[in-house]
């Protein structure tokens, strides 16, 4: 299956927890100001994959923890993303998305984005907000966005944020 892509990173350390495979997506809707990838807005920019090929890339590095599906926005191309999601999860990897879209308009969504949302173990939602813009925040860009643990929110109902493991 095809997906637009921006770009990817093989050791990402700060997409998420551990040594991750980070996918940037082309095409985002929000189009944030102040974004620190405004590269991904076009959706007709960045270059076109296989994600076959993405996930050969993740099988080929046994270090890797999981993979993080950022952007861009990975909900605007939600078949690719799931393929990918699934793909690790095969594999016995963690996947975070990052999304402009909250956890809870996400599952209105349905269809191929709300398969997404459930292939994920962790939602970082929201939009990147300037005002709120924050560096001393672990995986996040502005204090508006919350880490979701996606399964204990499908078990509760509604959004629970993520908890770091307690080393």
């Amino acid at each position: 299956m095809n997906i637009r892509l921006n770009g990817t990173v093989s050791d990402s350390i700060v997409d998420g927890p551990g040594l991750r495979l980070a996918v940037f997506t082309q095409g985002c809707p929000h189009r944030c100001p102040g974004c620190h990838n405004p590269g991904t807005h076009d959706p007709a920019g960045g270059y076109e994959a296989d994600t076959a090929a993405v996930l050969a890339d993740l099988k080929e590095n046994p270090l890797l923890d999981g993979l993080t599906l950022s952007g861009g926005e990975p909900f605007a191309q939600p078949e690719a993303c799931l393929e990918l999601a699934l793909g690790a999860r095969a594999l016995g990897l963690s996947v975070w998305a990052y999304s402009g879209y909250t956890y809870e308009a996400l599952e209105r969504m349905g269809g191929a984005a709300a398969a997404l949302l459930q292939a994920c173990d962790v939602l970082v939602d929201g939009p990147f907000l300037l005002a709120e813009r924050s560096l001393e925040l672990d995986f996040r860009g502005s204090r508006n966005q919350r880490l979701i643990d996606v399964r204990k929110s499908r078990q509760a109902g509604h959004a629970m944020l993520w908890q770091p493991p307690a080393w």
